[in-house]
C-alpha cells in the first residue's frame, strides 16, 4: 500500500462494481448464458471476470468478441441485461471486509456513497436488498447524470447529495476510468488493488494518489480520523 494519508478528507466515494462487491459471478453466468442458449461451449468464470468491471461490453467482449459497434451488440446487450436481472442477488458478495470498513467510517462520522456506471435498473435492485447500501448518504448510477465515467459530473453529483465540496472528497475504484473521473473532480483517488482491474491493466500508470490491497487498507490512509 502506498503511504499518502488523507487527513482532511470528510467523505469516502466508492465504485460498486470490484470495489464494494463482487459481482463477476453473476455477470458472468449472465453473458455466459448467451453462449450455453446458443449451443456454444460454456466459458469459466475466470475468462469472464477481469472484465467485470465494464459491464456489457466487457461481457461481452470475453463471450463473443464483439464490439459495441458489431450490429448484433444492441440485441445480445438487453439479453444480457435480461439474464443479469433475473441472476443478480445469486453469487454476487460483499468483498471481505467492506462492512467493517463502512461500519468504521460510520462511527467515525465519515460520510460515504457510491458512484458507479452500473444503471439505476441494477443499482437499485442491490440497494434495495443488500443491506450495507441503506447507510450510504449517496448512490450515483450511469445512468444519474449526462456523462458516466470517467467524466466527472457522477462525482460532483454525489458531493452535492454528501453537501461537500468535491475536494473535500476521496474516490476509491478498481479501474482506470475510475481514477481519470476522481482526478478530473479534483478528488484524492485511491486504486483498489483487489478488484477487477482488467485485462493487461497497469494501474501503477493510472495516476493514483494511493492503492489499496485489501477494503481496510484504507482505514490506514484515514487514519488521523
Amino acid at each position: 500500500m502506498t503511504t499518502k494519508q488523507f487527513p482532511l478528507v470528510r467523505a469516502v466515494l466508492f465504485d460498486l462494481d470490484g470495489t464494494l462487491i463482487d459481482s463477476a459471478p453473476d455477470l458472468g453466468a449472465a453473458a455466459d448464458r448467451l453462449r450455453t442458449d446458443r449451443g456454444l461451449e460454456s466459458l469459466p468464470l475466470h475468462a469472464y471476470r477481469p472484465l467485470a468491471g465494464t459491464g456489457a461490453r466487457g461481457m461481452l467482449s470475453v463471450a463473443f468478441g464483439i464490439t459495441p459497434e458489431h450490429p448484433d451488440f444492441p440485441g445480445l446487450r438487453e439479453e444480457f441485461f435480461s439474464n443479469y436481472e433475473r441472476c443478480i442477488h445469486e453469487r454476487t458478495e460483499v468483498f471481505a471486509g467492506v462492512p467493517e470498513l463502512v461500519a468504521t467510517l460510520t462511527q467515525q462520522s465519515m460520510k460515504w456513497g457510491v458512484v458507479t456506471n452500473k444503471m439505476t435498473r441494477f443499482t437499485s435492485l442491490i440497494a434495495q436488498r443488500v443491506a450495507l447500501f441503506g447507510d450510504a448518504g449517496a448512490i450515483v448510477s450511469g445512468d444519474s447524470t449526462p456523462y458516466s465515467k470517467p467524466h466527472p459530473a457522477p462525482l460532483f453529483a454525489a458531493a452535492e447529495q454528501l453537501g461537500l465540496e468535491p475536494h473535500e472528497c476521496i474516490y476509491v475504484g478498481d479501474d482506470e476510468r475510475d481514477i481519470q473521473a476522481g482526478r478530473a473532480a479534483g478528488m484524492g483517488t485511491v486504486a483498489a488493488m483487489y478488484g477487477y482491474l482488467g485485462t493487461g491493466a497497469m494501474p501503477a500508470g493510472w495516476g493514483a494518489d494511493a492503492m489499496i490491497y485489501s477494503p481496510l487498507d484504507l482505514l490506514k490512509l484515514l487514519k488521523s480520523h
